[in-house]
């Protein structure tokens, strides 16, 4: 009879255990009525997970290095409006100010009193925004392959580089500073699509980009309207170095010495008071290409500040 009791008290805590995991994957309405995408995993100091892209989502850092994060993190996985499995707002309202403000809202309705924020790429520029206007909720920034300032990127690594790749003179057309940023960019990519070539820009090895592309195909009806959108919103093309000065948050920037996006020297001028600056042996995707030295970062990080 014990035994028999003892097997329906564990089933029953097994099912509340499943319970909660599932409850843990959940949509928050914001005030202006979009659904937001939130999954919350692991356990330890909450950290919200900015994407960059613009429009990358939140899942395929969650698939391919989510086992790592949520050893150390209570990771907070979020698409932002307009991304992935998140709906897009009525009114086209992607502006730095609406999206602090999802960050916020995300952030009251879990609960959450404070919080580290985890970016890449793009996502720099969305943490630069976020603790400029609320900086006693972050209590810290890990910013991994992010670049501060949009123009520095594209046409001091990006656009020479993807120019090598195609085999061009160093002079051409879309180093033509007398032709709009975003009109040579465009072309540029358009260049590097059409020979198989943009893999190259972010990773060394072809096989992880492919592997990047297919974790899309797993969500369905992906939305897409924040990446479509984004670069066309002037104040994204700011430059936000000049504000670290002034943050006294913990930060962890790590950059990749092959990265070709951000760039490998995006690091300059970055001038937080607290910060741990970790150079890897990586392109623009630690987060599969180099797990062991990511992980020694942000494990230096934690112990560093006590997180």
């Amino acid at each position: 009879m014990k035994s028999k009791a003892m097997k329906i008290i564990l089933s029953f805590f097994l099912i509340v255990i499943g319970l909660n995991t599932k409850a843990q994957e959940r949509n928050i309405f914001t005030t202006d009525s979009v659904s937001l995408y939130v999954n919350v995993k692991g356990s330890g100091t909450p950290c919200l997970y900015i994407h960059g892209g613009p429009g990358s989502g939140s899942y395929w850092v969650e698939k391919f290095f989510g086992n790592v994060l949520e050893q150390h993190f209570q990771m907070i996985y979020l698409d932002q409006r307009g991304v992935g499995r998140s709906t897009s707002p009525k009114d086209h309202n992607y502006s730095m100010e609406r999206m602090v403000k999802d960050f916020e809202e995300v952030r009251n309705a879990l609960g959450i009193k404070q919080w580290l924020t985890l970016g890449h790429s793009f996502g720099g520029i969305l943490q630069m925004g976020y603790s400029e206007r609320h900086p006693k909720i972050i209590s810290g920034m890990l910013m991994i392959n992010c670049t501060l300032d949009l123009t520095e990127s594209f046409n001091g690594t990006w656009i020479p580089k993807a120019c090598e790749f195609l085999d061009l003179p160093p002079h051409n057309i879309y180093t033509n500073d007398s032709i709009p940023l975003l009109d040579r960019l465009m072309g540029v990519i358009g260049k590097l699509n059409e020979k198989d070539l943009k893999w190259k820009m972010a990773f060394a090895d072809e096989k992880n980009s492919i592997a990047m592309d297919a974790s899309y195909d797993e969500i369905p009806n992906w939305n897409n309207d924040f990446g479509n959108l984004a670069l066309s919103i002037k104040e994204y093309w700011n430059n936000y170095k000049p504000l670290a000065t002034d943050m006294k948050m913990p930060v962890l920037f790590f950059t990749g010495d092959s990265d070709w996006m951000a760039g490998p020297e995006n690091y300059k001028g970055v001038n937080f008071p607290n910060i741990i600056l970790y150079k890897s042996n990586v392109g623009h995707i630690p987060f599969m290409e180099n797990k062991g030295d990511l992980e020694k970062a942000i494990i230096q990080y934690i112990k560093k500040y006590n997180f």
